[in-house]
C-alpha cells in the first residue's frame, strides 16, 4: 500500500512539473531577448542575427534584441550565454567558430557542447579569399603561387584568433605549402579596410560583408572555401580548383540557449525560427545577404554540433596545428 502511495505521490510531482514547464513555456516569453552575437557589428553572424531578429520578436510578442559582444574568437560572447540564467531569455547566435574554438583553445570557460541547448539551424554561408585589389595573383592558383615565391611577406586577415576565419587560413597555409603571417583583427569593418589601405594582402572572410565590395571592385576575389561555388559569385572558382583537393570551410549560423533551459521553450523557439524562416520575404531577405536558410530539428543541430567539433579536432591533428 505504501509502495502504490509512493508511486502514485511520484507521478503527481512529475505531472505537476510538467504542467509547471508547459505553463511557463505558454508565457514566455515574458520580457525581451537578448540575443548574443560573439562578433562585431557588420560581420556574417550579427548580419543574420539581424535579419532573424525582427521576425522572431513578430511571432514571439517580445523584442529580439541582438547585443554583439566580440572578443577571443567568439568565446566572450559564448561565455556570456553559458553562464546566464536558464529562462529563455538569454540565446546564442552560434556559428562554426564555436566548433573552431572547441579544438583550437586548450581551455575554455565552458563545455563548448554540454553548457549549451542547441535549438535550430539557421544558414549556411561558404567564406571567400579575398584581397588588394593591387596584388599579383587573379585566382587561388595564383595566390598559391605567390606565396611560395614570397615566403612570409604575404599577411592574411580574420576577424580573430579562434574563428572560422582564422582558421580557414591556418588550413591553407597548411595545405598550400606556403608561408602567409596571420593578422587579428577586431571584426570584420577593420579586417576589410586593412586589405583595401594594404595593410594587410588577403582576408578570408564570410561572403555577405565582401559580396557588395567585390561587385563594385574595391575587392578582389581569389577563390570560395566551399566544395561547390558560390552561386553569388559563380565565376570564382573553388580552393579546390586551386589544387588543394578536399579543401571544404562552409560556415553555419544557429541559435542556443543555455544548458539547462526547459525543453518547451527551446521547442517553443524551434518552430518560431522555422516559421520565421518560411516566411517568402525573410527567405528572400536571408539570400540576399548571400546566405543559404536552413533550418533543423533541435536533436539534428546538436548533432551537428558535436560532429563539427570532432572534425575540426581531426584537421588540427592531420594539419599539426597547434592548439593555442
Amino acid at each position: 500500500m505504501k509502495k502504490i502511495a509512493s508511486t502514485s505521490f511520484a507521478l503527481a510531482i512529475t505531472a505537476t512539473a510538467l504542467l509547471a514547464g508547459s505553463a511557463f513555456a505558454q508565457a514566455w516569453p515574458d520580457k525581451p531577448v537578448r540575443m548574443v552575437v560573439g562578433f562585431g557589428a557588420g560581420g556574417g553572424t550579427d548580419i543574420i542575427a539581424r535579419i532573424v531578429a525582427q521576425p522572431l520578436a513578430e511571432i514571439l510578442g517580445q523584442p529580439v534584441v541582438v547585443d554583439n559582444k566580440p572578443g577571443a574568437g567568439g568565446t566572450i560572447g559564448a561565455d556570456f550565454v553559458a553562464k546566464a540564467p536558464k529562462d529563455g531569455s538569454t540565446i546564442f547566435m552560434m556559428n562554426n567558430g564555436h566548433a573552431v574554438s572547441a579544438t583550437l583553445y586548450k581551455t575554455l570557460p565552458y563545455d563548448s557542447e554540454k553548457s549549451f541547448a542547441p535549438v535550430s539551424m539557421v544558414a549556411t554561408m561558404p567564406l571567400l579569399i579575398v584581397a588588394n585589389k593591387d596584388i599579383a595573383a587573379n585566382d587561388g592558383k595564383g595566390l598559391i603561387d605567390l606565396i611560395k615565391a614570397q615566403p612570409g611577406k604575404v599577411r592574411f586577415a580574420s576577424v580573430g584568433v579562434g574563428s572560422t576565419q582564422h582558421f580557414a587560413g591556418l588550413v591553407f597555409r597548411s595545405m598550400s605549402g606556403g608561408e602567409i603571417r596571420h593578422i587579428p583583427y577586431r571584426g570584420t569593418p577593420a579586417a576589410i579596410a586593412a586589405v583595401r589601405g594594404g595593410e594587410v594582402e588577403l582576408l578570408f572572410e564570410v561572403a555577405a560583408p565582401v559580396v557588395g565590395q567585390i561587385k563594385g571592385g574595391e575587392l578582389k576575389a581569389l577563390a570560395v572555401t566551399s566544395a561547390k561555388r558560390f552561386p553569388g559569385l559563380p565565376n570564382v572558382p573553388t580552393v579546390a580548383e586551386a589544387g588543394l583537393k578536399g579543401y571544404d570551410v562552409t560556415t553555419w549560423y544557429g541559435l542556443a540557449f543555455p544548458a539547462g533551459t526547459p525543453d518547451a521553450i527551446i521547442s517553443k523557439m524551434n518552430a518560431a525560427v522555422k516559421t520565421a524562416l518560411d516566411r517568402p520575404e525573410v527567405r528572400k531577405q536571408v539570400e540576399e545577404a548571400s546566405f543559404l536558410p536552413e533550418t533543423s530539428t533541435v536533436q539534428a543541430f546538436s548533432t551537428h554540433l558535436g560532429a563539427e567539433i570532432k572534425r575540426w579536432g581531426k584537421v588540427m591533428q592531420d594539419d599539426g596545428i597547434q592548439q593555442q
